[in-house]
């Protein structure tokens, strides 16, 4: 048994050491492999990372030239708006790369905290457009856009209001979704949610074909905005309908208009809003500096 003895000084190697060293030198790519592969799957996470990733290096690309326009148009409300978008992407990515939380222990509050803020932040936009949409003919102008701003913000923040209720007050999960344990009150208020905007688009949609679409702003760009929500926000409340009930494709289902949702919103938010005012700017820079040069006589000799 002496032969069994350990000399001091001289170090050995044992099962226990060699299995503790190849658990810290796999641990990154165990790390790697759950955050792509695992809770969601591979193509759930694709779809939401390079989506939400691309506009934000789209923003990034167009920053310094779109923060000049601003500044030229003197817009402070515009600005507000562009700078939210901003906040709102870069939180909807860190939404997107951090979809591993949901499935980690000890990650449940983290996760819940943070997509009640983003999801608070897209529907802040979301909210906000809609108002201006409905004001119509009349929404011009900077008492306009403050009078849209302090409306979506009362509504949001009721909406922050309901949700911390449920988070916080009453120990309802509503931001993780297992299937294996439905929680019927959640489900509940997501329809309630999702009927909401479905009724307010569906409304919108009516006044577009009715004899008073004239008092609605004339840009085929704010009618294909309503019409993609409403399907969208549609089909969400269908899905969360049917897994209320157990339904395993309505959850399947939600998991796609969720996927569409964080992807696709504020590229579509951004093409239909910002960009048009952007050109605008961009016919307003070149009207100011053709009467420049006009003033200055760049064009007197085109009229010897």
């Amino acid at each position: 048994m002496r032969a069994l003895d350990v000399i001091p000084g001289v170090p050995i190697s044992s099962p226990i050491s060699n299995s503790t060293l190849e658990e810290e030198e796999g641990g990154y790519g165990s790390r790697l492999y759950g955050w792509l592969f695992e809770c969601h799957g591979l193509w759930h996470n694709i779809a939401l990372i390079v989506s939400s990733a691309l506009f934000v290096l789209y923003l990034t690309s167009h920053a310094k030239k779109s923060f000049a326009k601003l500044s030229h148009g003197r817009s402070y409300i515009m600005m507000a708006y562009y700078v939210f978008l901003w906040l709102v992407s870069v939180l909807n990515l860190a939404w997107c790369l951090l979809q591993a939380w949901e499935c980690t222990t000890g990650k449940e509050m983290a996760w819940n905290i943070l997509s009640l803020f983003t999801t608070s932040g897209m529907l802040f936009l979301e909210v906000s457009l809609m108002a201006f949409i409905l004001q119509g003919n009349y929404a011009s102008g900077p008492e306009a856009l403050t009078r849209t701003f302090v409306i979506s913000g009362v509504i949001v923040g009721l909406d922050i209001l309901l949700k911390a209720i449920y988070l916080f007050g009453l120990s309802i999960p509503l931001f993780i979704d297992n299937y294996e344990d439905i929680h019927r009150v959640k489900w509940g208020l997501w329809v309630v949610h999702k009927l909401l905007l479905t009724a307010v688009y569906g409304f919108i949609l009516f006044i577009y074909h009715s004899r008073w679409r004239e008092r609605l702003p004339a840009r085929p760009a704010f009618y294909n905005y309503i019409t993609i929500m409403f399907c969208l926000n549609a089909m969400a409340l269908f899905a969360c309908a049917l897994t209320g009930h157990g339904a395993g494709f309505g959850f399947w289902l939600y998991d796609v208009t969720a996927i569409c949702y964080h992807a696709f919103y504020l590229p579509l938010l951004y093409v239909t809003f910002l960009a048009d005012f952007f050109r605008e700017e961009d016919l307003l820079l070149e009207n100011v500096y053709y009467s420049e040069m006009k003033d200055a006589g760049f064009f007197d000799a085109d009229w010897e």
